[in-house]
């Protein structure tokens, strides 16, 4: 029997353990990736093990999250990216130059290689045919710095697309159709990997935009095969020479398996505030439309942007509706200048942005109090925009901007136009806003400003512990629940003390306050804890306020690895009706937890109660180490100390 493209990746990659769904297996990583909201942690890692130069065949910095030059902490913080980058052998994509994923896909991009990145969206590069998979500033670091990756090996669901799409429906359509059929928690320990003729209609950009809100499932990545269409690409970016052909044995073997028929799709839209309350556009009536967004790192490609500007030529936004389109990249954003879609966009009263994710991450743009906000974005959680009463939905391009000449959500299908050939034989190549590393780094000085502060650390775990529930919190918990991410928040990435003053602050503005009082203690959490970003600042706020475990009925796979990382103990429910018996300010108490630890599960003693409850720890003996030295770092300095 035949392998899946993505465990004939892995079995390249494999440096320990037996390749099999569930085991713990560590894989090589050819590339990372950062950004520089996780970067700067990432960084202060990467220093803290005093090697030289990156082990990685190659290793990018980016900055396009924390755009917003309003004080001296974000020009500070890219300044030292951009310095420790040369220091260690990085590439360094400066301001300006585009959205993570969309630069890395346009210009590095390997098909058959693994890339891991400090950005839960690095499973874009899966559109290419590459292993990407979106991890914790610290894992990335370890990568960095030579260390294979650890991981449960997945499971694989085959996406089998059936047919072409049809007038006005786009591959956004079809990851919104993947997210109702599985839910934002159905791919936790998965990979979504896209089969069948209708692979062969999607262009490369067509298919990042999918692997890219494959994220929302909680996937650990999505891919589709390395074939002609992945050859046009590279060869229009003049990377013809990175092409190899990637596919699936015919007789390979999955774990599970979706059809999806493309004739059949239809313009979906997803509801607040989840990527999987997904209904047909055209059955939502009369909603009223303030503000549409346009770009990120799913809709900001040059094939997006065009078929909009060709939508909006000759046409003006009604005078109640704000219409902002940013471009993926500094190559998108100089190609439709130069052929005239920029003016098109910019006559129709659009307001052109940063190449940047800008609006995504709540960096600018926050729609007005109870404003309808349509994106063509990955996430509409409660609250990321930057407005709590704000009502955003996820849209494909072409909703989003027939939607915005109309003022309400509109199918697209209403208009008649006919795209042009959005095919492109030779993408404009300008790589100057990419520092190259250089061979001689010994002189190289790195710049640090006042915001930074000490990377915090946990320390030894204790056999015995207590704490109160200091916390209790619902389902779908994200990390913009738990560390917000927005304009007034994110200058302090590298200040893990000013943000652990807001941490939770959307759900509970007592919790820091009542974490310090009682010296940490515990949290507790429903279904999906964790779900979201890859910030890893979710685990190092809670660790700097003092939290020993979080228990949860279940976890989103980077957050949990997150905790590990920072020496928090993601415990699961052995029955899920504990969570019912548990309020907040009681007691709990663990004996022996060493021993507990080793066995896979932990008797804790609720003294308030007077009732003792079971809980599952699902960890490697090698993540129990972890967990017991206080963390991936400490575990780390004491390895390399022996």
């Amino acid at each position: 029997m035949g392998d899946n493209l993505t465990y004939k990746i892995l079995k390249k990659h494999l440096v320990e353990g037996d390749l099999k769904p569930g085991n713990f297996v560590s894989i090589k990583i050819d590339q990372t990736l950062t950004q520089d909201s996780t970067g700067t942690m990432a960084y202060l890692q990467l220093e803290a093990m005093d090697i030289d130069k990156v082990k990685t065949k190659r290793s990018v910095a980016f900055v396009d999250h924390n755009m917003l030059q309003q004080g001296f902490e974000n020009a500070d913080d890219h300044k030292y990216i951009q310095t420790v980058a040369k220091k260690h052998g990085i590439y360094f994509s400066k301001p300006g130059n585009g959205i993570c994923h969309q630069v890395f896909l346009e210009r590095f991009s390997t098909p058959g290689d693994t890339l891991l990145g400090s950005d839960s969206h690095t499973p874009t590069a899966g559109g290419v045919g590459m292993i990407a998979i979106g991890a914790g500033g610290l894992d990335v670091a370890l990568a960095m710095a030579g260390n294979a990756y650890s991981i449960k090996a997945p499971k694989v669901v085959k996406v089998n697309l059936k047919g072409k799409l049809p007038y006005m429906v786009s591959s956004k359509d079809i990851i919104l159709e993947v997210l109702r059929k599985c839910s934002v928690k159905g791919g936790v320990g998965k990979v979504f990997e896209y089969c069948g003729e209708g692979v062969k209609s999607l262009s490369v950009p067509q298919r990042a935009t999918i692997t890219n809100m494959g994220a929302e499932l909680g996937a650990t990545t999505s891919i589709f095969p390395s074939d002609e269409k992945t050859y046009e690409f590279l060869k229009a970016q003049g990377r013809e020479d990175d092409f190899i052909e990637l596919y699936a044995d015919e007789d390979a073997i999955y774990d599970e398996e979706i059809f999806i028929d493309l004739n059949e799709l239809e313009p979906l839209v997803a509801m607040p505030h989840s990527p999987d309350n997904i209904k047909k556009v055209k059955d939502i009536k009369n909603l009223k439309v303030d503000q549409v967004a346009i770009g990120s790192c799913t809709n900001s490609s040059y094939e997006d942007l065009m078929k909009v500007a060709q939508i909006l030529k000759g046409k003006k936004v009604p005078e109640g509706v704000s219409l902002v389109i940013a471009p993926g990249s500094r190559q998108v954003m100089e190609m439709i200048a130069r052929n005239g879609a920029l003016a098109d966009i910019i006559s129709a009263g659009a307001r052109i942005l940063e190449n940047s994710c800008g609006p995504c991450i709540g960096m600018g743009q926050s729609p007005g109090t109870n404003a309808v906000s349509l994106r063509t974005f990955n996430r509409n959680f409660y609250g990321r925009s930057g407005t709590l009463s704000a009502q955003v939905y996820l849209v494909s391009p072409e909703v989003a901007a027939v939607s915005a000449l109309k003022g309400e959500l509109t199918d697209p299908r209403s208009i008649n136009i006919k795209f042009d050939n959005e095919k492109i034989d030779k993408f404009i190549i300008d790589d100057s806003m990419i520092i190259s590393p250089v061979e001689d780094t010994e002189d190289v000085e790195v710049v640090r400003g006042p915001n930074i502060k000490p990377f915090p650390l946990n320390t030894l775990l204790e056999d015995n512990i207590s704490g109160k529930v200091v916390l209790k919190v619902q389902d779908n918990i994200t990390t913009d629940h738990i560390m917000p991410s927005n304009a007034k928040l994110l200058p302090f990435r590298s200040n893990i003390p000013y943000l652990s003053e807001y941490c939770f602050n959307t759900v509970d503005e007592e919790f820091p306050k009542r974490a310090k009082e009682n010296n940490g203690g515990f949290i507790v959490g429903g279904e999906n804890y964790g779900q979201g970003s890859s910030r890893e600042h979710a685990a190092l706020a809670p660790l700097y306020l003092g939290i020993k475990a979080v228990l949860a009925k279940s976890f989103a796979r980077i957050h949990k690895a997150n905790l590990i990382n920072s020496g928090i103990i993601p415990m699961v429910f052995d029955n899920e009706n504990d969570y019912n018996n548990i309020d907040l300010n009681d007691d709990f108490e663990i004996n022996n937890l060493y021993e507990d630890l080793k066995k896979g599960k932990v008797k804790i003693t609720n003294t308030t109660k007077g009732e003792d409850f079971y809980v599952k720890v699902e960890l490697s003996p090698y993540e129990i180490e972890v967990i017991k030295a206080g963390g991936k770092l400490n575990y780390t300095k004491n390895k390399l100390k022996k």
